[in-house]
């Protein structure tokens, strides 16, 4: 079906859900054992529906986020499907208030729901939509902050799915047990997979020079967040003083933290969270800044949609995989001998299991 041009927003519709992780995600500051989901429907006057997911982290922010997403109802309704524009309009819309937060969640829930509508409506996958072609990306799988043993066995198990590459969470108390862990890892998957590691910020500057300096033999991909994501002086602190290189992005809120990242030189790589990046529109805006300054770009979670706009971007990288919403998709993200593929997707690749999310409704 073609989509008219005067295409309106008829109807939202906001609903919550905790989805159980299959296997719970160790992290330094606790166990995520449960995706908190904010799922938002955007039907168009011609019966299209755009879905898009927003991850809260938390319970205690699930309400609140749905909350919001909620009360841009009257800002959208009766607007024409047009996503670039809308993201606009919203973004001025709260421009004293600030779009980082639970604001920037809520416009990027609106944002992401309304370019699947537009794909669907024109019956192309949002790659084709926008001008490109499918394309394969390489795959790596999250292994928590499990130990010794317990890292080498989730990184044994993405090795037999056939992933390329894995990245565990580190962070000990010594680094002696942080090359423990990567050591693990490498005898449970072989030589010719990549390992990443990620601090989660939990470092200072210095004592992070100083771990990856001790690192530097176990030939990693990358360092990600040694230390605060927005200490971008610290991070070039770093970057300049390693071989190895650091990794960066998936706590940025909108290009304008990106583009202070660059000037800092604080990141070789880069990882929008397309949630906090500013959805589809704010992606795309990140790509191409990334293109023109030479930058690999990988992603952060919701790998359905992220395939997508890897898809389209110059510089892709990686592909971060996590299942932790499957169970309420009707069609998970394809992947095969360790990559993402998007062909035969339509829309922007969120379709919903409707029998789970009334399973798992809050």
């Amino acid at each position: 079906m073609m989509q008219s041009m005067t295409s309106t927003i008829r109807e939202m519709r906001v609903r919550t859900v905790c989805v159980e992780m299959q296997s719970p995600h160790k992290t330094a500051s606790g166990v995520v054992s449960e995706s908190p989901l904010v799922l938002t429907d955007l039907i168009t006057d011609e019966g299209i529906v755009g879905h898009s997911i927003v991850f809260t982290y938390t319970r205690a922010a699930l309400k609140p986020t749905a909350d919001f997403v909620s009360n841009l109802r009257d800002l959208v309704l009766g607007k024409p499907v047009a996503p670039r524009t809308l993201s606009h309009e919203l973004a001025n819309r709260f421009r004293l208030l600030g779009t980082q937060g639970l604001v920037g969640m809520a416009l990027s829930a609106i944002d992401m729901a309304l370019w699947d509508a537009l794909s669907k409506s024109c019956g192309k996958s949002l790659v084709y939509l926008l001008g490109g072609t499918d394309k394969s990306i390489p795959v790596y799988g999250g292994v928590g902050f499990d130990g010794v043993s317990g890292s080498a066995v989730t990184a044994e198990s993405f090795a037999k799915q056939g992933l390329k590459g894995v990245k565990a969470k580190i962070g000990y108390p010594t680094v002696e047990e942080d090359i423990e862990v990567i050591s693990a890892m490498r005898s449970a998957i072989g030589p010719d997979l990549s390992i990443m590691v990620d601090y989660n910020q939990c470092l200072l500057p210095q004592e992070a020079i100083n771990r990856i300096r001790r690192l530097e033999s176990e030939s990693l991909t990358w360092v990600e967040e040694p230390t605060l994501a927005h200490d971008y002086k610290g991070h070039a602190l770093i970057a300049a003083a390693v071989n190895t290189p650091i990794q960066c992005g998936e706590n940025w809120w909108g290009t304008m933290d990106m583009q202070h990242a660059i000037d800092a030189q604080a990141s070789d790589y880069m990882m929008p969270d397309i949630m906090k990046i500013g959805g589809v529109t704010g992606w795309l805006r990140a790509a191409e800044i990334a293109d023109a300054k030479g930058i690999l770009l990988s992603s952060h979670l919701w790998p359905e949609i992220s395939a997508q706009v890897l898809a389209l971007t110059p510089t892709a990288h990686w592909l971060e995989y996590a299942d932790w919403w499957n169970p309420i998709l009707k069609e998970p993200l394809r992947i095969e001998k360790g990559m993402a593929l998007t062909d035969g997707v339509l829309g922007t690749g969120i379709t919903w299991n409707k029998t789970a999310i009334e399973k798992y409704m809050v």
